[in-house]
C-alpha cells in the first residue's frame, strides 16, 4: 500500500514545488493540501494520512497549531515540518528524532526524510500510542523552544553568491521591490532567502520592534532617525541608514504607527 500524505504551505508555489518532488516517490502519493492551519486539521480528520508535510510559518496561525489542534486524536500522522529557521531549531528536531526540511527543499535532503518514514511506518505501524508519544514531544519540547522570544531571530540574506544569517538588529528595513524582499542594513541592501512574502517576514521577526509600515515595507522602529506628518494623512519617516532613506507610513496604518511609538 501507498503511503498517504497532505502537503501544507499557504503558498501555492511552495506547494507545488513540494508536490512535484513527491511525485517520484513511486510508494507515496499526496492525497491533498491546504492553505491554513484549519483546513489542514480539516483535511488531517477527513482524509487520514500516514505523513503530513507542515510548513511552519504561515499567517495568522502557524503550523503548530495544527499539532495542537489535534491533541488526543485517535490516527495521529507523522509531522515532516518544512522550516525555514535556524540552526538552533534544526538541533532541536534532530535531538528529539522529529523530521524536518529545510527551505528551498534539495532532492537528497528529501531523499532522507522518505526513508526515515518508511523505516518509522515499517517499525512502528501507524500505532496510536507511538504517534502520540511523538505529538508530546513536539507539544512539551519543539513548540515552547521555537515560540521562545528570547532568542531573536535572524534571517538569511545572499551576499556574494553565498548565504549570510543576519541579526534582526541589523536591519533597518525590509521592503518589496522588483519582485524580491531586500533586505536593508546600515550600510548594504541584500536579497532575502527563504521568506518568500512580507506576512511571513512580518511573523517571524514577530514580537520584536518592527512595524508594516506599508504592505511592502517592514521597518525596524529603533531604526527610525525622525518622522512626521505628510499629505493625505500620511507619514514619512526618515531612517538611520547612511542614505537617510525616506519611507511613507500608508494612512491606514498611521494609528498604529502611532501606538506603537506611545503618541
Amino acid at each position: 500500500m501507498k503511503i498517504h500524505c497532505i502537503v501544507v504551505d499557504d503558498e501555492a508555489p511552495a506547494r507545488d514545488e513540494l508536490c512535484f518532488l513527491l511525485s517520484k516517490y513511486d510508494d507515496l502519493v499526496v492525497v491533498g493540501e491546504a492553505d491554513t492551519a484549519k483546513k489542514a486539521v480539516q483535511i488531517i480528520k477527513k482524509l487520514e494520512p500516514q505523513v503530513v508535510f507542515l510548513d511552519i510559518q504561515m499567517p495568522r496561525q502557524d503550523g503548530f497549531t495544527v499539532v495542537e489542534s489535534l491533541q488526543g486524536y485517535d490516527d495521529m500522522p507523522l509531522f515532516v515540518f518544512v522550516t525555514a529557521f535556524d540552526n538552533y531549531a534544526v538541533k532541536a528536531f534532530e535531538a528529539n528524532a522529529i523530521d524536518y526540511l529545510l527551505k528551498p527543499v534539495s532532492e537528497k535532503r528529501l531523499d532522507l526524510t522518505m526513508e526515515r518514514i518508511r523505516k518509522t511506518l515499517n517499525v512502528q505501524g501507524n500505532s496510536p500510542n507511538h504517534m502520540q508519544t511523538n505529538i508530546e514531544t513536539i507539544l512539551n519540547n519543539i513548540i515552547p523552544m521555537m515560540r521562545q522570544k528570547e532568542g531573536r531571530p535572524k534571517v538569511v540574506v545572499e551576499k556574494n553568491g553565498r548565504m549570510h544569517l543576519l541579526s534582526s538588529d541589523e536591519i533597518v528595513f525590509c521592503r518589496y521591490e522588483n519582485g524580491h524582499i531586500m533586505v536593508h542594513t546600515q550600510d548594504e541592501t541584500l536579497a532575502l532567502h527563504s521568506i518568500s512574502t512580507m506576512d511571513k517576514l512580518e511573523q517571524h521577526l514577530s514580537g520584536l520592534p518592527f512595524f508594516r509600515a506599508h504592505r511592502s515595507i517592514l521597518v525596524n522602529l529603533d531604526q527610525i532617525k525622525e518622522f512626521s506628518p505628510w499629505f493625505n494623512g500620511k507619514y514619512c519617516l526618515v531612517m538611520k541608514d547612511v542614505n537617510g532613506t525616506e519611507l511613507t507610513v500608508s494612512k491606514a496604518r498611521v494609528a498604529e504607527f502611532k501606538r506603537r511609538i506611545g503618541i
